[in-house]
């Protein structure tokens, strides 16, 4: 494949951006490069996060979802930033941008991530070559580093795309798999949580090639379908095409936040609660969508998680309603425990275009009569901002990052 195209068969890349955040920072301020650098959502508190990093903080042991505090212990010359998703949404953009004009065949997975169909390129030169023009101007015009990866399906463009970082180019052909793949951890499969990695484990399977040859109804009894496509995968077969058009599937919008203390104060949870509400409506409105469920995260100060949600009869949309039914949801699963996070998601959208929603009397009285207070809500909200009616306020130095900014960007840039 790196000589010449294939007679037969799809030539799929994985372009995967390399350290994003921290790289666009560093290419916005030169200072920064071959610096340690982390980018953190709330960088005063040292609860805080670490979102990602540069390749010169994971060589001190930075991680990704490492507390704060734990990283600047391991590297305390660390540089922390606040993210800035205005200045990454860009620079995604624009490396997108960049693909588009190599192939239609695009499909984003994320803001730093996604894959390409090229098997139609043959006139730009062979898959390699292709490939290092990609990441060559990625680097010239953008000052990003990012890998690629080359296969024949996309689970294995991942698998290669992972193999050498940073501005890597690796090509994994099913004839490479027993010696390239299948000598790998089982964790370092794509697909495979942790979860699934202890369940894996406990039946000795500790590496992807015992996956590929281990006895599929055994798998199957244990992890049920996924048992098998996990298999086929580990196998090199992965039917799934690169659909440009994934981009503008959304099944749920939800936003969550880590507190900087774990808390029982109900005032302050209630008071979380509705700001979150607040934030899952206002993105509900600008995706024009409505929900028919509701969902709760709540995570305690040991860490376990526990989600419950409620079906609705009717669809809601306004932060009010998801407020009092996530209030309610909360409130009767709570054990009284110190919580550490929470979320609020809405789920089972639709959009507003295509429901065909039948209003009974009763509904169109209720709707009817709130109608002019929503508009006059809205207007003194554009005219005087959108906080005029806040009904809470977050402690000070306590920012949320939305958890689902990875999916609004894939929704805009369907749009786009």
């Amino acid at each position: 494949m790196s000589s010449r195209f294939p007679t037969k068969g799809r030539i799929i890349f994985h372009v995967d951006m390399n350290s994003f955040y921290a790289s666009v920072e560093a290419a916005y301020n030169p200072d920064l490069k071959g610096k340690p650098l982390a980018i953190a959502g709330n960088p005063e508190v040292r609860k805080g996060i670490i979102v990602t990093s540069s390749y010169e903080a994971r060589a001190k042991g930075v991680k990704t979802t490492m507390p704060l505090w734990q990283a600047k212990d391991l590297c305390p010359e660390l540089i922390v930033m606040r993210p800035n998703f205005d200045r990454y949404r860009e620079a995604s953009k624009n490396m997108f941008e960049m693909l588009a004009e190599v192939t239609p065949y695009i499909q984003p997975v994320s803001i730093d991530e996604g894959y390409m169909d090229i098997t139609e390129c043959a006139d730009l030169g062979t898959p390699f070559e292709i490939a290092e023009n990609i990441q060559k101007r990625i680097k010239n015009e953008l000052d990003l580093p990012c890998s690629i990866g080359i296969a024949p399906n996309k689970f294995l463009a991942k698998m290669a795309s992972d193999m050498k970082k940073p501005m890597g180019i690796t090509v994994l052909r099913k004839r490479e798999l027993a010696t390239k793949l299948w000598p790998l951890p089982i964790d370092e499969m794509y697909g495979v949580g942790g979860k699934t990695a202890e369940k894996l484990r406990n039946i000795n399977i500790e590496t992807i090639g015992d996956l590929a040859k281990y006895d599929v109804y055994h798998l199957k009894s244990i992890l049920g379908i996924n048992g098998e496509r996990l298999q086929n995968r580990a196998n090199g077969y992965d039917p799934r095409p690169v659909d440009p058009d994934a981009v503008s599937l959304f099944k749920s919008i939800g936003n969550s936040q880590t507190l900087p203390y774990d808390t029982t104060d109900e005032r302050e949870i209630t008071k979380l609660l509705r700001s979150l509400s607040e934030k899952v409506a206002e993105r509900m409105k600008r995706k024009t969508v409505v929900s028919e469920n509701i969902q709760v995260m709540i995570r305690y100060h040991d860490r376990k998680t526990i989600t419950r949600s409620h079906q609705l009869h009717d669809y809601v949309e306004f932060s009010e309603d998801i407020f009092n039914i996530a209030s309610e949801l909360f409130f009767s699963n709570w054990n009284g425990k110190a919580i550490r996070l929470l979320g609020v998601t809405a789920q089972q959208l639709t959009e507003k275009e295509e429901m065909t929603k039948q209003l009974d009397l009763f509904t169109y009285e209720n709707e009817a009569k709130n109608e002019n207070l929503y508009k006059v809500v809205d207007d003194l909200s554009e005219k005087y901002g959108k906080d005029v009616f806040k009904k809470s306020v977050t402690h000070e130095g306590n920012h949320s990052v939305s958890t689902s900014f990875q999916k609004d960007f894939l929704d805009d840039f369907k749009r786009d």
